[in-house]
């Protein structure tokens, strides 16, 4: 690899050098290694490592460029993969040891202690030979929009432990985390955050190392295994991507050249309030840039299907969670220019990978997140849904008794559904800090809140839009998600708990065959009744052309004998799902089987059934047409 060109550089000067990660780092050629930085306000850089005894002085770097987009590098006879190294950057008579912004892995803490000193490894490129070929010609992206997507949102330390505590590998995890997504039908898996991170308990948000899978389960080949055995599998990949924010740990992006470079310089913005972390500095071209690069690393290098931003909120508004904030150049709350990087990024993305998913997290009411960027739009695929996370919680967390005073929280989420593209989450987030698991979160004894998680998973099922929930909710975990340990498999040596998993499943297949359920349009969804408030019941259509499935809810423990629900088709109905079979966990009463409609007009619909609904239960039932 030759010194960096002047195109290069003239496009990491204007923020348009896309695949930066193939420029910057360490890049072994002919028995050395050419070591590049972005560093433009240092007075001298050095590159320090095992192959000169990390002395400062054995290895100076030359200046390239002009201005904030000067950078440094320097070949290395004798630097090999496998030696670690660090970036000593020189301002005034301050110097610094850094860890490699573009590092593709970081050691662990020598000897096994817990502070990750940020040593960057020297590693050559990769010889991992991908059978996914399949997969990745045929893999759904914006296609999905009219497709089954339900995402099983997983962290991979927790997901499951070794007997001793330990961690599995990324190849351990692969073959059991494959097989039972696919057995559970969901169509996707989504990590959360996987890059080098310094503190295990911020679950991988609060990176150092955004180039570099985090060495807890192995090296990189390793990881590109476990995602190549998903895609042999027919399951995508989602990474939770962290461009918000970012660790303030000396050894990392923070003040890099001795001032702040990724981050920004106004005081006021530059740190997080809720996560004590630094912002980064949207404005600066180049940090867009190294952004990009690493979106595109991930897409290109891993095989990644998609991205999940997290907190694009934050990153959005000015003001958000700050009581003090600097205003834009027009006097508003806008953070204007990561606008304009969240269009660019999307952009750039669909250009290279057209088939890709990005998923915005974004919390608030901001407009057209999911629309493209030529209709004015931020260029997502998908939004989370979190209005109809924290409504339907809201309404599901009240006892029985005083849910018909409270319709509004399962009901208003329909009058915006077509917004967006949603995607419906029931995430992490809702069974962290104290907040409980989603079982816990039910009322009554054992067996109600086992059947309120089925009415709960029927209702995400049957609303429109995407679908994900988060590890150990699809067989009710009794305790608060502890990133410390696995899961509480041994609750599906109870049978409510196997039952809720099995629930879970069979949603999945149905959700899966369904084009009833796939149909996300406007049309495709109906009310039938909604102000059942005296019986505390509610039902709903789902439409396409070849079927319609009916959904009753009944929200009380009090079974409802021969109840009425008006129908759109008269003939034979089919109760293809009944939350409360026993194989479900539950006591076996409701309808079952084949269901006659009649011609007597209900709830606006020309004919009507008679069902006997279950006790916190739900009937979903099928009318075939054609």
């Amino acid at each position: 690899m030759p010194k960096i060109s002047p195109f290069d550089l003239h496009l990491w000067g204007q923020g348009r050098l896309f695949e930066a990660y193939h420029t910057f780092g360490a890049h072994p050629n002919r028995g050395g290694t050419w070591f590049r930085v972005w560093a433009p306000r240092a007075d001298s850089v050095s590159v320090i490592g095992d192959f000169n005894g990390w002395n400062s002085e054995a290895h100076p770097m030359t200046m390239s460029g002009i201005g904030i987009g000067k950078l440094w590098e320097v070949y290395v006879r004798g630097a090999s993969v496998g030696q670690r190294y660090k970036f000593s950057i020189c301002r005034g008579s301050h110097r610094n040891d850094k860890s490699d912004p573009f590092a593709r892995q970081m050691e662990p803490p020598a000897y096994g202690g817990s502070a990750l000193e940020g040593l960057s490894g020297v590693i050559a490129d990769s010889s991992f030979e991908w059978s996914d070929r399949n997969w990745m010609k045929n893999r759904k992206g914006p296609e999905s929009l009219s497709e089954a997507v339900s995402m099983y949102e997983v962290h991979l330390g927790s997901w499951r432990r070794k007997e001793d505590g330990g961690f599995f590998t990324y190849r351990e995890l692969a073959e059991p985390l494959a097989q039972y997504v696919k057995e559970m039908g969901f169509t996707h898996v989504e990590f959360l955050p996987i890059q080098e991170h310094p503190f295990y308990g911020s679950w991988g948000y609060q990176i150092v190392g955004p180039f570099a899978p985090t060495f807890r389960y192995g090296e990189p080949d390793d990881l590109k295994y476990l995602i190549n055995y998903l895609h042999d599998n027919d399951i995508g990949v989602i990474l939770d991507w962290v461009p918000a924010h970012f660790a303030t740990d000396p050894q990392g992006l923070s003040m890099f050249d001795g001032e702040p470079l990724f981050e920004y310089e106004d005081p006021i913005m530059r740190h997080h309030p809720d996560w004590g972390t630094f912002v980064f500095d949207y404005s600066r071209p180049q940090v867009q840039n190294y952004l990009i690069s690493n979106a595109l690393y991930w897409l290109e290098e891993f095989h990644v299907d998609g991205l999940r931003f997290d907190a694009v909120a934050s990153m959005i508004y000015r003001d958000y969670s700050r009581k003090k904030w600097t205003r834009n150049k027009h006097g508003g709350r806008e953070n204007l220019e990561a606008v304009a990087f969240l269009k660019l990024i999307n952009e750039t993305v669909f250009s290279s990978f057209p088939n890709a998913m990005m998923i915005a997290e974004e919390s608030t009411a901001w407009p057209g997140v999911s629309h493209p960027t030529y209709s004015g739009g931020l260029g997502f695929l998908y939004k989370w849904n979190l209005g109809w996370m924290h409504d339907t919680f809201q309404f599901f967390q009240e006892d029985p008794v005083n849910r018909k005073f409270h319709y509004h929280g399962f009901t208003f989420p329909l009058v915006y559904a077509w917004a967006e593209n949603y995607l419906l989450s029931l995430s992490h987030d809702e069974v962290v800090h104290g907040k409980g698991s989603l079982f816990g979160k039910m009322p009554g004894d054992d067996w109600q809140k086992a059947a309120n998680i089925r009415l709960l998973f029927a209702h995400l099922f049957g609303h429109p839009g995407k679908k994900l929930i988060f590890m150990g909710m699809e067989f009710g975990q009794g305790r608060e998600w502890s990133h410390d340990r696995g899961l509480d498999w041994w609750l599906l040596d109870k049978d409510i708990h196997k039952g809720t998993q099995l629930w879970m499943k069979a949603l999945n297949m149905l959700y899966r065959e369904s084009s009833a359920l796939q149909n996300e349009t406007q049309n495709g969804f109906e009310w039938i009744d909604y102000k059942d408030t005296a019986n505390t019941t509610a039902s709903y259509l789902r439409k396409s052309e070849d079927e319609i499935l009916l959904f009753v809810f009944n929200f009380t423990p009090v079974p409802r004998p021969a109840y009425q629900v008006g129908a759109p088709q008269n003939g034979t109905w089919t109760v293809i799902l009944n939350s409360d079979e026993p194989r479900f966990g539950g006591s076996g009463t409701g309808a079952m089987g084949a269901i006659t409609s009649s011609k007597k007009p209900f709830h606006g619909q020309p004919a009507s059934c008679l069902v006997d609904l279950p006790p916190l239960g739900v009937l979903v039932l099928r009318f075939q047409l054609g």
